[in-house]
């Protein structure tokens, strides 16, 4: 459970600290605070990558595009669609975050890819599922091409979902998700038979978000620290069916199989010091076991070491930083 504080003699009750979970704060008369989040930042021209940026607002939710020069030095070419998802505990962070924004602007210059950033609604004010519904409709939106940028240079057999911690565990979820992967069938074959066609060419799952009740790898086995290590989820999903929801735990028993992702390619990361990292690698073990013989080089596992969650956002500079992202840009251009 969530600590609760009782209000010191002389302070009002409202403002009592009801759930603290370090990256947001409620208090009693339901106001939130996310006192680890730094100033949104605007769209625009970057002028260290001439990454040109801009919101679209799509109701609920939003997302923010991400247009490389390459698309002005050569209009008609066809560019690779990244559909990033922004991690933060499903409670915080933002397309518009420092970091995220970074980190976008550098992935697409370097590709050179189209970018769609999505800007869902946080817990505690729109609980889970509303994250993982507004970003199926963000691809959606992408696959679609309703915007003008995605529908006058995005290649939409080049679409990649990429996203880190909570968002990366949205990508998965929406890897395997029905509409998704019934999508991805187009009875075009010869004879009337069907033929498989991937929209989705591939996700990258970056310091992935899952847990489980029971241990994989060298996680703590005792039941306090598993139920530790699903707080601020629970918190974050009053519906969930625990841990071992699908949702948190694509490992559990009666999880949609591994096997049906709706994506050719799979790159997992994880950080030696991150105590979710044996859970990406599991998983990581878990997708390539499912694809069988010919998920034979189908998934990647990149795994760095000395570092700790989604330390690239705190370390943008760094040489391992660095490296994480080249192994990006190298998946995102493979043939």
């Amino acid at each position: 459970m969530a600590s609760t504080n009782t209000a010191p003699s002389g302070v009002d009750s409202a403002d009592e600290v009801l759930h603290e979970f370090g990256i947001v704060r409620i208090y009693k008369s339901g106001r939130v605070e996310r006192p680890l989040v730094a100033l949104p930042v605007t769209p625009g021209l970057d002028d260290a990558t001439g990454i040109e940026s801009r919101d679209v607002h799509l109701g609920a939710y939003s997302v923010r595009l991400y247009l490389p020069p390459a698309a002005v030095t050569a209009p008609s070419a066809r560019l690779p669609v990244v559909v990033y998802v922004h991690g933060g505990g499903f409670v915080a962070e933002s397309a518009a975050s420092p970091g995220c924004h970074r980190f976008l602007n550098r992935l697409t210059a370097a590709c050179p890819a189209l970018g769609v950033s999505v800007e869902y609604r946080l817990a505690p004010e729109h609980p889970l599922p509303a994250a993982y519904d507004d970003s199926l409709a963000a691809l959606k939106w992408t696959l679609a091409a309703a915007g003008p940028w995605v529908a006058a240079h995005g290649d939409l057999d080049r679409v990649f979902l990429a996203g880190d911690s909570a968002g990366a565990n949205i990508c998965h979820y929406l890897a395997v998700h029905p509409d998704v992967v019934d999508a991805q069938t187009q009875h075009q074959g010869q004879g009337g038979s069907a033929r498989a066609r991937r929209r989705l060419k591939g996700a990258v799952l970056i310091h992935p978000w899952f847990w489980g009740s029971e241990a994989v790898g060298g996680e703590p086995r005792h039941p306090a620290a598993r139920a530790m290590g699903a707080r601020l989820w629970l918190f974050a999903c009053p519906d969930a069916d625990g841990m071992d929801d699908p949702r948190m735990n694509p490992m559990a028993p009666g999880a949609p199989g591994l096997g049906t992702m709706a994506c050719e390619r799979v790159m997992v990361c994880a950080a030696e010091h991150d105590f979710l990292r044996w859970r990406g690698r599991a998983y990581a073990e878990a997708v390539a076991a499912a694809r069988g013989v010919e998920g034979e080089g189908s998934v990647e596992l990149l795994e760095t070491e000395g570092e700790g969650h989604v330390f690239y956002v705190f370390k943008p500079d760094g040489g391992k930083a660095k490296a994480m992202l080249d192994r990006i840009v190298s998946f995102v251009n493979a043939p």
